[in-house]
């Protein structure tokens, strides 16, 4: 609304009402003043962010920052704790002037500077219409209530409200007043109220028995049992004195009240001490309402006026540095004199014999950690070799000021010449030509990366000794002298040649620099003058000569040279001397690979076959005078594309071992168990942090459960349990690892060789940085972080700044607690958790305390079923009251205990938690991490637990005065019974409901027991081990029916379609998946969705099953076509649309679910045509395409659509859609160069199919 007569017309046109207009012309008033500070009261949710949204639009209201701040309801509108907090932090501080509300801030909220408050929504309560009032704390604040004019309804409305407030305060006051009683008793405000200064909240006794009500309600309970307070009056000399007895899980249990005039007197001021008592304990904040735990204080952060995701969550992206490896930094390489260095020995063993690998050492400034010098690894080469390989200190080793000069050229021409270029520019591209060793050019080494690599002489057996192979390094220092000799400015590199090709000897190859012998020239290195790359020899081609003609492939024609001497003299201006010698069979050199991968992204787990296959060998022809010897065996051409995998390893070694000096803890925990801790999955190595982070994740739940549990004997188990939460969630470990930095340390991408450079190499993939940050580090500022998903996670620039899911960190916190443990036990943990600031004071003195309290549980009426019980456990208590604790229902208070086994249980299920994780940790250690989270979740389970109190016959001596909770305890004793014969594994999971008491009871026994031994894990598990055996294992896991669901249809490529209705107080709900010729569809009826939800789905899972789709027989994902090679024909059709194979020919009268074309959103860029594609067939319910795929491979680059690529492979994807109850459409994409890419052809190709066929509309 841009105008004055905005509104007018917005009101005739019905699209504002008038209330709205009088709200608008309400903060025209204000001005454009920046101190208004106004609270906007409305009855719901939506009405709040609609009305906040179209006052953003206002062009008057730009000097104002308008927010919306609602509840943390169950409505997907709601906004979470710490964005209430936030928001309401931005209101208190005036960065936000006008805040649109419901309910949440009218009561215990404090807003001292609030200029206005407005009624825009009228208060249904008199409670309601004084705490928003309430809220307008300043002497000059203004209380607006919006009336409808003429609407006589909300007019009495608040003049009900008004009049019954004055009789409430006139009542408080003077309803006491009692002439025969001494004046000292009137029941003046002063004397029966309760005051906090901190906030100027005041309670009068009143109000208290209400409030000690509330509290009672917020205190956890199920159905079985509602703990509520109990009030007993005695009357003593005409006096009336009142007892109150709270439930057991309360703060407190009794408190006597003192002598009063009237009964309804005694029970208000038993109340108010009540109150105040639970106000010094705790149990009442400073707003004298019920305590509830605060938000964690994150960061929350707002980018055009949006929030983002909090810390800690998989959807936030941060920008972070990288810390510097400091092992690998120095300043020796300028020395002038001579330099000692420490030397490490790098062997290498091929698990395949007559592969042989050459050794190399490492040279470096610093010394390595022990565990790091003398580190192996596994280098998985494809397609089914492995080298193993081994790290080894050598002591330090001398180098001359020569030795130090060659080996500085030997590193920075191999890996250059390997992996870069030992030329820049080009006779063709027009850039003069210039050798890397030029004269007067230096390449320059960085001071924080600074190591030679020098081979060592090749032996069959590993040696401990250092024997550096010189006469390899001296040789290449010639070669490079050779070359600046070639290449001198100004001059042809014919005129450079060397003078003996007019020598003539029967069975002599005459090379660039030497001449060689036949039988010498196998397997030896070489360089080519003309393109500057290093080959070996693979053997010499006899029968050919420089003079045959030129068969390559150019640019995908035929070869317009006619022979190699022509080839090499238009080309490269080279005139061969010696064309009659046959030409070398050469192995090209080829780029790094990562060979840290897992065995597993190369076998399949499934039937063994490999998944990628080695991919097939170019060769080149060259004549032999066009190349440079290099006295290198070709072991040691070959170890060098195994270094960068090797140092990377090393390096992230070197980083952990940074880290775990940093963390400084006394005793030695492993390098290689922190390495694990840091490494994220997407490194797609042999190991990453998962299974440490659910190690970790119980450890930290039960340092930080003990702790609460003794540092806070009076808290219930339902503070105890939102405590825990706030400290181990993903927001707080977050704020943990940020403020250690500890995001410099996480490994969150797969290691990319190409972009790897040893010191000496010249990049050739830069990556230059975009963050606008000239340093390494990064700072937490808002700018940095982003929910875009178009953001590309664990990509390093060349300043090391990479983004990364903000939930990365927080689970490296939880494996860097679970390393510790396991290297360092409970004191390592503890360590690593004070390093963190998660400050634990667990006091042994406090247990005894804690046995000590429950000592006093008078135990004598039910020994007969605590020593039952202790046999069955085959433990006997030292407290039997802990015991008798452990077991009693809260529903028992009505019987007259005062105690109850929820905090027990609280402790127990940390203890469990802690004690099955680091069980599986132990015992399956091969298990996918994945795999092993749903053990642990099916071990923990509540369900888990009740079976093994009702196999071990427990259930029995549970103590609670609740007929309901015998009855659904009785139910479940027979249909377990029942779901035990029964074939459908899914059915029995689902319909068999379990009370949770069953599985409480489980876990306050363990507490119990656990408190007993003095804390003692190890004597809990000797205990409660038999008692939870048989193991679930992985071969008898049974996953959530759902869940089993999901996975299921994810893997065959079906869509879940469901629907939910209601029938009186159940749950309906409506199951179907679409296969490829038929529809299941099946129903759950329940009180709760989620167990509907589970029947439906254990039915469907049961019709698959009878068609043998299961988990277990469903084939591997991967699948191979054929590879072709270059000479063989590969069947292009004329017109990828004219390869349609259909059973009938579709049309919309085979759709009959269609009613109109489907409109899709088509974005032409990688992965769009499948996106848009995928999408189709979710919203049709069709199952999902399947894609083959052939690959072509070429010995020049491929030719698309007339340009030039620079790919040598080609791949053409075949795809079949299957459609419900129609046909079977296969067609055929068009030539791509990666397989991806031919899937979008082949996507693209089917939606122009189905648009033809009116199934869909695609906009691009």
């Amino acid at each position: 609304m841009k105008s004055e007569s905005g509104s007018a017309e917005l009101i005739k046109s019905g699209y504002i009402s008038s209330k709205v207009d009088a709200l608008i012309n309400i903060f025209k008033s204000f001005g454009s003043s920046n101190e208004v500070l106004c609270l906007i009261f409305v009855e719901r949710i939506m009405t709040a962010k609609a009305v906040e949204r179209f006052m953003r639009g206002i062009v008057n209201f730009s000097s104002f920052s308008i927010s919306y701040l609602t509840g943390g309801s169950t409505s997907k509108d709601s906004l979470s704790p710490a964005v209430q907090r936030y928001t309401l932090d931005l209101f208190r501080s005036g960065k936000v002037n006008l805040l649109f509300t419901t309910d949440v801030t009218e009561e215990g909220i404090d807003v001292p500077n609030c200029s206005c408050v407005i009624r825009f929504d009228l208060p249904r309560t008199v409670c309601s219409y004084v705490q928003s009032r309430g809220r307008a704390r300043r002497s000059s604040s203004n209380y607006v209530l919006m009336i409808e004019r003429g609407n006589m309804d909300q007019q009495e409305h608040i003049f009900r409200i008004i009049q019954t407030e004055y009789y409430i305060k006139h009542f408080a006051l003077y309803r006491h007043r009692n002439p025969n009683v001494s004046s000292s008793e009137w029941p003046m405000q002063d004397k029966y109220a309760y005051h906090v200064d901190s906030t100027g909240a005041t309670i009068t006794a009143d109000c208290c028995v209400d409030l000690i009500r509330k509290y009672c309600e917020k205190l956890p309970k199920d159905r079985y049992y509602i703990p509520k307070p109990s009030f007993a009056v005695a009357i003593e000399d005409g006096s009336y004195q009142c007892t109150l007895t709270l439930p057991p899980n309360a703060a407190f249990q009794r408190i006597v009240g003192p002598l009063c005039s009237t009964s309804n007197l005694a029970k208000q001021l038993v109340s108010l001490d009540a109150c105040k008592k639970l106000h010094q304990l705790g149990e009442l904040n400073d707003h004298l309402l019920p305590f509830t735990e605060e938000p964690i204080d994150i960061d929350v952060a707002l980018r055009d006026g949006k929030f983002l995701s909090g810390p800690g969550t998989t959807k936030r992206k941060e920008l972070h540095g990288t810390r510097n490896v400091l092992a690998l930094s120095g300043s020796w390489i300028h020395e002038s004199e001579s330099v000692t260095l420490n030397a490490y020995r790098f062997d290498f063993l091929c698990d395949q014999e007559g592969e042989n690998y050459a050794g190399f050492v490492l040279l470096m400034e610093s010394a390595l950690d022990d565990d790091v010098a003398c580190s192996k690894m596994d280098l998985f080469l494809i397609p089914n070799k492995m080298v193993y390989t081994t790290v080894t200190p050598c002591g330090k080793v001398q180098l001359d000021k020569k030795q130090l000069r060659d080996g500085k050229l030997f590193q920075e021409f191999f890996f250059n010449g390997i992996f870069g270029r030992l030329f820049h520019g080009s006779r063709t591209s027009g850039v003069q030509r210039e050798f890397l060793f030029r004269k007067g050019h230096e390449i320059q080494w960085s001071s924080q990366s600074m190591y030679l690599l020098l081979p060592l002489r090749h032996s069959p057996h590993i040696q401990q000794d250092l024997n550096i192979y010189w006469e390899a390094v001296e040789s290449c220092t010639q070669a490079v002298e050779q070359l600046r000799n070639l290449y001198l400015e100004d001059e042809n590199i014919r005129a450079n040649f060397i003078q003996h090709r007019s020598i003539k000897e029967k069975d002599i190859i005459h090379l660039a620099n030497k001449s060689l012998h036949f039988s010498s020239i196998k397997d030896s290195v070489v360089l080519s003058l003309h393109t500057g790359r290093i080959y070996s020899v693979l053997d010499l081609i006899y029968g050919t000569t420089a003079e045959d003609s030129f068969e390559e492939m150019y640019n995908g024609k035929a070869s317009p040279f006619s022979s190699f001497v022509d080839y090499y003299r238009e080309k490269y201006g080279i005139v061969i001397q010696h064309p009659k010698q046959p030409l070398l069979l050469l192995k090209q050199s080829h780029n790094a690979h990562n060979l840290l991968f897992s065995k597993s992204k190369y076998i399949d787990g499934s039937t063994g076959d490999p998944l990628l296959m080695e991919k097939e060998q170019i060769h080149a022809r060259v004549p032999p005078e066009l190349l440079i010897h290099i006295d290198v065996t070709i072991e040691v051409l070959k170890s060098f594309y195994l270094l960068p995998s090797v140092m990377h390893r090393l390096q992230s070694l070197m980083l952990a071992s940074q880290l775990r000096r940093d963390i400084g803890y006394t005793q030695h925990i492993p390098s290689y168990l922190i390495l694990e801790a840091i490494t994220t999955l997407r490194c797609c190595e042999t190991f990453s942090l998962e299974r440490l982070e659910l190690l970790g994740d119980s450890v930290l739940k039960y340092v930080i459960g003990c702790d609460l549990f003794l540092r806070y004997p009076m808290k219930h188990e339902g503070h105890l349990s939102d405590m825990r939460s706030n400290a181990v969630c993903n927001a707080t470990l977050h704020k943990h690892g940020i403020w250690r930095s500890l995001q410099g340390y996480v490994r969150d991408s797969a290691f990319d060789p190409r972009r790897w450079v040893a010191p000496g190499q010249i990049s050739l993939r830069p990556f230059p940085c975009n963050c606008r940050i000239e340093t390494a580090f990064v700072p937490s500022n808002g700018r940095y972080i982003s929910d875009d998903p178009s953001f590309v996670v664990g990509k390093p620039c060349d300043r090391a700044h990479r983004w990364m899911c903000s939930k990365a960190i927080s689970d490296c916190v939880e494996a860097l607690v679970g390393a510790y443990y396991v290297g360092g036990g409970i004191v390592g943990a503890l360590w690593v958790m004070k390093w963190f600031g998660i400050e634990i004071k667990c006091d042994r003195k406090l247990v005894q305390e804690v046995k000590l309290n429950a000592s006093y549980i008078c135990y004598l009426p039910k020994i007969s079923v605590i020593e039952e019980l202790e046999a069955k456990l085959k433990y006997n208590f030292s407290v039997k009251g802990l015991l008798l604790e452990a077991i009693t229902h809260p529903s028992l208070q009505e019987l007259g205990a005062d105690y109850c086994y929820q905090r027990l249980e609280f402790l127990g299920d940390s203890v469990l938690d802690l004690l099955i994780t680091r069980y599986l940790y132990v015992t399956h250690t091969d298990v996918d991490p994945g795999e092993l989270t749903d053990l642990r979740s099916a071990l923990v389970s509540n369900e888990n637990f009740a079976e093994v109190v009702l196999r071990n016959n427990i259930h029995s001596h549970l103590q609670h005065g609740s007929g309901i909770l015998l009855e659904q305890i009785t139910e479940y004793v027979r249909s377990n019974l029942e779901c035990q014969g029964k074939v459908n594994k899914f059915l029995q999971h689902a319909t068999c409901k379990v009370p949770k008491v069953l599985g409480d009871i489980m876990e306050s026994i363990a507490g119990a027991i656990f408190v007993d031994t003095d804390f003692n894990v190890d004597v809990v598990w000797k205990i409660v081990e038999p008692l939870l055996s048989p193991m679930i294992t992985p071969d008898n896991l049974v996953l959530p029916p759902y869940r089993e669901l999901l996975e299921l249809c994810s893997h065959l490529g079906y869509f879940i379609n469901s629907k939910c209705s209601s029938k009186g107080e159940e749950v309906i709900i409506e199951m179907s998946v679409q296969l490829r010729d038929e529809l299941l569809i099946a129903q759950g009826q329940d009180r709760n969705k989620k167990s509907a939800k589970s029947k439906a789905a254990a039915r469907i899972l049961a019709d698959l099953k009878k068609r043998g789709l299961s988990m277990k027989q469903c084939p591997s994902k991967a699948k191979q076509s054929g590879i072709i090679s270059s000479d063989q024909q590969y069947p292009l059709l004329e017109s990828p649309l004219d390869y349609c194979q259909v059973n009938v020919n579709p049309s919309l009268g085979g759709l009959p679910s269609l009613k109109e074309a489907v409109v899709l959103r088509l974005k032409m860029d990688k992965g769009g045509p499948r996106s848009a594609l995928f999408k189709l067939c979710k919203r049709l319910q069709w199952p999902m395409p399947e894609f083959e795929f052939v690959e072509q491979r070429f010995r020049t680059p491929i030719v698309l659509d007339g340009v030039t690529t620079t790919n040598f492979n080609s791949f053409v994807s075949t795809i079949t859609l299957h459609i419900p109850d129609v046909a079977a459409i296969t067609l055929q994409g068009e030539r791509r160069t990666d397989k991806k890419s031919s899937q979008d052809s082949a996507s693209l190709t089917m939606l122009h199919k189905l648009q033809e066929l009116k199934v869909c509309i695609c906009k691009t």
